[in-house]
């Protein structure tokens, strides 16, 4: 049996494929491999058949047939031994994102993967026009994963292009729960902040904040810090902070269509449960988990009640939640900005790093700085078109 491959190109439409078919069953052809799309108004074709030894008629009639129809034909005998150079090699799946990706963009990002000797098997464009979401899906030695990740970070830094690198398979595919931290996450501001602004006490918590980003302090010593600097707000700053929430853009796409796809959604943030539970029922979120501030007589005291959802807590609330759900964690997307977050993330089959501090960015697996949240949905393989289709059946 020979393999071949067939690759047809020109003016599209409806029957092409049919006739071409009919002519490869007749001759008891196997398909072994096939690739159609249609850019514009052109076809592209690829079939990789085998035929028995009697090929010269079927390529003649096929090549009768492509003229026929106002198609180009071309076909080639395929080396054995070349396909047999793909084992071991592990397929990734690449998804850039920008506000336009630009040529110039495309050949820096392929200059790097061809430099390790990845390939590209296919390229599909996710976003909308003009084009600002390309999924390449890649076969590469496992062993040059690391240095090309350390090139394209150094690379796409500044150019506006984040990127992000996944095992191509179902798994990427099966993602079922969605963690989010709430603060400059799901939502732009940071609720202590906007709390103690009310209270007149912003410049104060915020030197705490800088101390503890800078090591001074641990999560734990500074919240607690900030918490006491509220103490005598009354109760209804809840209410005024939550009139003043800003949701980050695309959240409410976001949510909604991860809903409709049936993921769970949960967000876990080191803010206040007064703050976050509305946000999260007015989201339609399944779970949220926060900390939750003393209240005595209608007046906060500056203390905290329960357990403090810091760095750990985060994570071993995934955790949890995905035993919850019978899921593995290879089937949870966690998405945050903060040190706190990288527990979670770490933890995560996929871990965000969104709009995240620099620090934040380095060691997450995965980082965007896309404004909206919609960017997200196009790492599990999404299409705008097929969000934008599926929001109009919510």
């Amino acid at each position: 049996m020979e393999s071949i491959l067939i690759q047809v190109t020109g003016v599209d439409n409806p029957g092409i494929t049919a006739e071409l078919m009919g002519i490869l069953g007749k001759a008891k052809a196997r398909m072994l491999n096939i690739q159609q799309v249609v850019v514009g108004k052109t076809l592209s074709l690829s079939l990789q058949v085998s035929l028995s030894d009697q090929t010269h008629p079927v390529l003649k009639d096929l090549l009768f047939k492509a003229h026929e129809l106002g198609v180009h034909l071309d076909f080639q005998m395929l080396d054995e031994s070349i396909e047999e150079k793909s084992e071991g090699l592990q397929r990734y799946a690449l998804t850039l994102l920008a506000s336009e990706l630009r040529p110039e963009a495309l050949h820096q990002v392929t200059s790097v993967l061809a430099k390790h000797n990845w390939n590209i098997d296919t390229i599909s464009s996710l976003g909308e026009r003009p084009v600002s979401c390309l999924e390449l899906v890649l076969s590469a030695d496992p062993s040059t994963l690391d240095a090309v990740k350390s090139e394209l970070v150094s690379l796409v830094g500044d150019s506006g292009v984040d990127f992000a690198i996944q095992e191509e398979g179902l798994l990427r595919r099966a993602k079922r729960l969605v963690v989010l931290d709430m603060d400059s996450t799901l939502i732009q501001q940071e609720i202590i902040d906007e709390l103690a602004a009310l209270h007149g006490v912003k410049d104060k918590v915020s030197e705490i904040t800088h101390r503890a980003m800078n090591g001074e302090l641990d999560f734990e010593q500074s919240l607690r810090a900030r918490v006491g600097l509220l103490k005598g707000a009354p109760e209804s700053v809840f209410t005024e902070v939550r009139s003043q929430i800003e949701l980050t853009e695309g959240a409410r796409r976001f949510c909604r269509v991860l809903k409709r796809l049936g993921y769970k959604l949960a967000v876990i943030s080191g803010g206040f449960i007064e703050v976050v539970g509305p946000i999260a029922h007015e989201l339609g979120l399944d779970y949220h988990f926060a900390n939750r501030l003393e209240v005595q007589e209608g007046v906060l005291t500056g203390k905290l009640v329960g357990p403090i959802v810091g760095p750990q807590r985060k994570a071993d609330l995934v955790d949890s939640l995905a035993q919850q759900e019978g899921i593995d964690l290879s089937q949870v997307i966690a998405i945050g900005d903060g040190a706190n977050d990288l527990p979670m993330l770490a933890l995560a089959g996929l871990g965000i790093a969104f709009n995240a501090k620099p620090a934040v960015q380095k060691e997450a697996s995965t980082a965007i700085n896309q404004r909206s949240l919609v960017s997200v949905l196009y790492l599990l393989g999404l299409r705008g078109e097929e969000v934008l289709e599926l929001e109009k059946k919510l």
